[in-house]
């Protein structure tokens, strides 16, 4: 990597770094440090929920994929795109009617403060692993384009991550990810032709192709893995505490459908585009084994980019991997701040609470940098990515999110399904495998781990209205829904005016960086220049929108 590739990525880093700490001010109370105020422009919610997704596994772990098995790693994005249309329609307006700052928070009102408890504990136990599975890809990227070892890098990235989260709270993470949104979709847009070009075009990429490399599905991910996947990431993408908080984050229901549409349409598309480099790879070098495949998508951008530009798309890719890991933060730190410390502690100020969610952040952050460091020795990222998703995808997040609905469902239920469907679950992949010499394939796995919370969820739903239960638990849940304060939107309009400011002055900026770059002797200008002009006007459009008037909030 060249010297101008290198001061591109810390100028790049410098700007993601300077828009995070911008919002050091925000955090005046609960409400703006973890909610953005609770009216956030329903755009800014769709595309932070998209990239928080999109980036934890697209140039790793789907990269990986489309490298060594093609279209199928399209197929396994699509069912996102299913999932995120679902909940656009159905299940995200539910939960910005529940009024609640976090998932947490409408446990508590919904099954009571002892069912909170113990799914506040799973649920911190388990996103240590999840940003830690988060934060792996990042290094990985560095180590792949730069040489950098991956340990030197986890820690390096863990701390940047965990200063501008903790100071800037959920603002610097929405406005990072909408940042590298645009950035990573101009470059790639750069990237595709190049890489189309570098192998002789469309045509001979398809000639060169392995067998087999366009079919849906294939041995290990079938048509049965790709249904259970489908459910699984409609109950992570509804019912993942993190995500939750871009519902429950923006002022009315239609804005949190316009959520998950903007998020399913997304990966209608993204998937067409993103999955191309490493699959073109494949024909420019399909020696790559092992763990080595991890690194297919950096290493096709190695061959295309012109100088300046690989140091933007990495840059780009590191902080939007980093978007999953930011984002798992707050609303862990959120939940400690506002359900653990709040409920032992009532009477603590606003400020105080904004401060201890900040050591949350910290804390959580070095234990996070622990957990990455030991992703290798787990079997690799692919392997830890599908286990977390298999064991606690259907048992941590279904539950919850069926009392969301149902007003049968208690607390013991819920409870219930969850620790057994973990039991189960853990069984099969830990001690089956050592006990009885015998593993559950990918899709066995996976259809365990969503099949076996569902059928639990069904036989207690069953039962207890079979029973005509008591449903008094769920009446108290309406009362204290209807006792919350509707959010008044004008109240965050200054901070939602800000935001698009510093959107636009980070995009515009970006926009400039890439004409420079255009300018630098040997590039394709015209390729390079365009787009960034493209990106320039976007950012300034941006900065005029969000400056026309300004709202002064008291």
């Amino acid at each position: 990597m060249s010297s101008i590739d290198i001061a591109v990525i810390l100028i790049f880093t410098l700007l993601v770094f300077v828009c995070g700490l911008s919002f050091a001010k925000s955090g005046k109370n609960m409400k703006s440090f973890f909610a953005a105020g609770g009216a956030l422009p329903w755009w800014m919610s769709g595309l932070s929920l998209f990239m928080s997704f999109f980036s934890a596994g697209t140039f790793v772990v789907w990269g990986s994929i489309a490298y060594s098995s093609g279209w199928v790693a399209v197929t396994i994005q699509w069912t996102m795109c299913i999932a995120g249309l679902i909940i656009g329609f159905v299940i995200a307006p539910k939960w910005q009617k529940t009024k609640a700052l976090t998932a947490a928070e409408f446990i508590t009102d919904r099954l009571g403060y002892n069912t909170q408890k113990i799914y506040t504990y799973l649920f911190l136990l388990i996103s240590v692993f999840t940003t830690g599975a988060f934060l792996y890809p990042v290094a990985k990227i560095v180590e792949v384009s730069t040489g950098i070892p991956i340990s030197a890098s986890i820690v390096f990235l863990g701390v940047l991550i965990l200063i501008y989260t903790a100071v800037g709270g959920l603002w610097a993470v929405i406005v990072t990810d909408v940042l590298q949104f645009v950035v990573l979709t101009a470059a790639v847009l750069i990237v595709v032709p190049l890489s189309f070009d570098k192998i002789g075009g469309i045509d001979n990429f398809i000639a060169k192709a392995p067998d087999n490399f366009f079919n849906f599905t294939n041995t290990e991910y079938s048509w049965e893995f790709m249904v259970t996947f489908g459910l699984y990431n409609l109950f992570f993408i509804a019912g993942n505490w993190a995500y939750i908080q871009r519902y429950t984050s923006v002022a009315t229901p239609r804005d949190a459908k316009k959520v998950g549409w903007l998020f399913g349409g997304l990966y209608t598309i993204s998937p067409l585009i993103w999955m191309l480099p490493p699959m073109i790879y494949k024909v420019l070098n399909p020696d790559l084994g092992g763990l080595a495949d991890e690194g297919a998508y950096l290493l096709m951008c190695k061959e295309v980019l012109p100088i300046g530009m690989l140091g933007l798309m990495l840059g780009g890719m590191i902080f939007a991997t980093s978007s999953s890991v930011n984002t798992t933060l707050n609303i862990s730190a959120g939940v400690l701040a506002n359900d653990v410390y709040k409920h032992f502690y009532p009477e603590t100020s606003g400020d105080k609470l904004v401060k201890v969610g900040r050591m949350a952040t910290i804390g959580l952050g070095l234990i996070t940098i622990v957990v990455a460091l030991l992703v290798p020795y787990m079997g690799g990222i692919v392997e830890v990515v599908m286990s977390l998703a298999a064991i606690t995808g259907g048992a941590m997040f279904l539950p919850p999110l069926v009392a969301l609905f149902s007003k049968y469902q208690t607390g013991k239920s819920v409870l219930v399904v969850t620790i057994v469907s973990l039991v189960i679950n853990s069984f099969f992949k830990f001690v089956m495998p050592s006990m009885f010499e015998y593993s559950l394939n990918r899709a066995m796995e996976m259809t365990a781990g969503v099949g076996i919370p569902m059928l639990l969820l069904f036989i207690f739903e069953v039962y207890l209205r079979t029973r005509k239960s008591d449903t008094s638990q769920y009446a108290s849940y309406l009362k204290i829904v209807d006792s919350k304060a509707p959010q008044d939107a004008k109240e965050s309009e200054g901070g939602n005016k800000k935001g698009g400011r510093v959107i636009g002055i980070g995009v515009a900026s970006t926009g400039l960086l890439i004409v420079i770059i255009s300018m630098l002797e040997g590039n394709p200008t015209l390729l390079v220049t365009g787009m960034g002009a493209l990106v320039l006007i976007l950012g300034s459009y941006i900065i005029f929108k969000n400056s026309k008037k300004d709202i002064n909030v008291s």
